[in-house]
């Protein structure tokens, strides 16, 4: 199938497939006019290409956990795809917990900005 196919098919917009091409992540052959032709197969994996970019993998990661899939029975390399994935969900919680930590500390601001707006104006201050 042509480009426009698997774009219909998978929900995927042609530019983001020819960006996993160049990102090494999905592959294609090439008529003799060049245009890209993929096999029934590469729907699967565009889809989970996307899920891997919806966990919040970046195409880099995403690299270097699709071998799991090409090859599912080597140990070696589900295991390098289970670390992979367990040390993306750490920098994601970790990401989280600074994300909370920095809207405690705008919290404390928007208070000393409700009081000092409440003594200038002398009026009720909406709540945030």
């Amino acid at each position: 199938m042509r480009i426009g196919e698997l774009s219909r098919r998978t929900g995927v917009s042609p530019r983001s497939l020819r960006y996993y091409e160049e990102q090494g992540l999905l592959g294609s052959s090439r008529s003799d006019a060049g245009q890209r032709h993929y096999s029934d197969a590469e729907i699967e994996r565009v889809t989970l290409i996307r899920q891997l970019f919806d966990a919040g993998m970046s195409s880099r990661v995403i690299a270097s956990v699709l071998p799991c899939v090409e090859t599912p029975s080597d140990p070696g390399v589900t295991e390098s795809a289970f670390v992979t994935m367990t040390r993306e969900r750490d920098r994601i919680d970790a990401d989280i917990a600074h994300l909370v930590e920095t809207r405690a500390a705008l919290n404390v601001l928007i208070g000393i900005n409700r009081e000092h707006w409440a003594k200038m104006t002398k009026t009720p201050v909406p709540s945030a």
